[in-house]
C-alpha cells in the first residue's frame, strides 16, 4: 500500500508539472523571427562569451535577447544591439572601434514578429554625463548632494529636461519599427535598478550620499518617459524592470546584484553595466510578461 502510495505521488507530480508546462506554453504565443534592438544595457558588454558582429558593439551571447531567443526556440534571431547607441542609430549607421555596426532597423522585416528595444539612456548623453561626473564630486560635499546641485540651472533639473525630450525620440523609433515589421509584437524594455533603494555602498557606487536618491529620480523619470511614449505609440507594450530588480542593485551582496559598479571587471561586466545575472533577471521579467 505504501508503494502505491508513493508511486500515485510521483506520477501526481508528473502529471502536474506537464500540465504547467503546457499551460505556460500555450499562454506563450509562437515566435519564428525575433530581433533585438537597444544599447549596452540590450548587448551586454563583457560579459562572455563575445560576439563578433561587431566586436566593439561589446555584445555578448548571454545577453537578454540572447536567452530570450534560446527559450522562446525562435527560429531567426537578429541582435544588432550595440553599447553606446541611441535613438537616432537607429537609422544612422554607428561607428565603433575598428568598424561600425549598421543602422539598427537594418535588421527589421516584414517578417519579423518579435521586436524587443532597449533605448533612450544614451540620448543627449544622460548616462554617460551622470557616471562621469557625479563620482567625481562626491568628495566635495560627501553627504549632500553635489552632482544635483551641479544640474540644477535656476531651479530647473537640466537632466530630467533631456529625459523629456528622451521620450518623443522613443514614439518616433517605435513609429519607425511599427512601419518596418506591422506585424511584430513591440516589446520596449526599461532600465533596471543601479542604486539601492536605502543604504550607500561609496567604494562601489561612488556618489554623494545624497545623490542616491537622486540618481534614483532620475532613472525613474527616465522608465517613466519611455513608458509614456509607449503609451502614446498604443502599439508596444512597456516592460518595467527597475521594479523587479529592486534588492538586485549595484550595492546587492556578491551574486545578487544584477549591476556592476565603477570598477570594469574583464570577462563580467563593463562597469555600472549589467552582469550575467542581470541578463538573466531581465530576460525572466520579459519572459513573465510574455506568458
Amino acid at each position: 500500500m505504501r508503494f502505491r502510495r508513493v508511486l500515485f505521488a510521483a506520477v501526481s507530480t508528473v502529471v502536474l508539472l506537464i500540465a504547467s508546462t503546457t499551460a505556460a506554453t500555450a499562454a506563450t504565443r509562437s515566435y519564428r523571427n525575433y530581433v533585438a534592438l537597444g544599447d549596452s544595457y540590450t548587448s551586454g558588454p563583457l560579459i562572455p562569451l563575445p560576439r563578433l558582429d561587431p566586436l566593439f558593439c561589446g555584445k555578448s551571447t548571454q545577453n537578454y535577447p540572447s536567452i530570450l531567443a534560446s527559450a522562446l526556440r525562435v527560429r531567426s534571431f537578429t541582435d544588432i544591439s550595440c553599447g553606446g547607441a541611441d535613438t537616432t542609430n537607429m537609422t544612422q549607421r554607428q561607428s565603433v572601434t575598428l568598424g561600425s555596426n549598421p543602422p539598427q532597423f537594418s535588421a527589421l522585416s516584414a517578417s519579423t514578429d518579435l521586436v524587443t528595444v532597449g533605448i533612450g539612456g544614451n540620448d543627449y548623453g544622460v548616462f554617460g554625463t551622470l557616471v562621469g561626473t557625479c563620482p567625481t564630486l562626491r568628495a566635495s560635499d560627501p553627504a549632500g548632494t553635489p552632482c544635483q546641485d551641479r544640474f540644477t540651472v535656476g531651479g530647473v533639473d537640466t537632466i530630467k529636461a533631456k529625459i523629456a525630450d528622451t521620450g518623443k525620440n522613443v514614439e518616433k523609433v517605435l513609429a519607425g519599427i511599427h512601419a518596418r515589421s506591422p506585424h511584430a509584437d513591440v516589446l520596449v524594455v526599461g532600465y533596471p535598478r543601479i542604486a539601492p533603494e536605502r543604504g550607500y555602498c561609496p567604494k562601489i557606487l561612488p556618489f554623494a550620499e545624497g545623490d542616491y536618491a537622486w540618481l534614483n529620480d532620475v532613472e525613474k523619470a527616465l522608465n517613466s518617459a519611455i513608458e509614456k511614449a509607449v503609451a502614446a505609440d498604443g502599439k508596444a507594450t512597456f516592460v518595467d524592470t527597475f521594479g523587479p530588480s529592486t534588492g538586485h542593485d549595484a550595492c546587492a551582496p556578491n551574486g545578487a546584484a544584477w549591476i556592476n559598479g565603477q570598477h570594469t571587471k574583464l570577462l563580467a561586466a563593463a562597469a555600472y553595466h549589467p552582469y550575467r545575472t542581470g541578463m538573466a533577471g531581465v530576460a525572466g521579467v520579459v519572459l513573465r510578461h510574455l506568458r
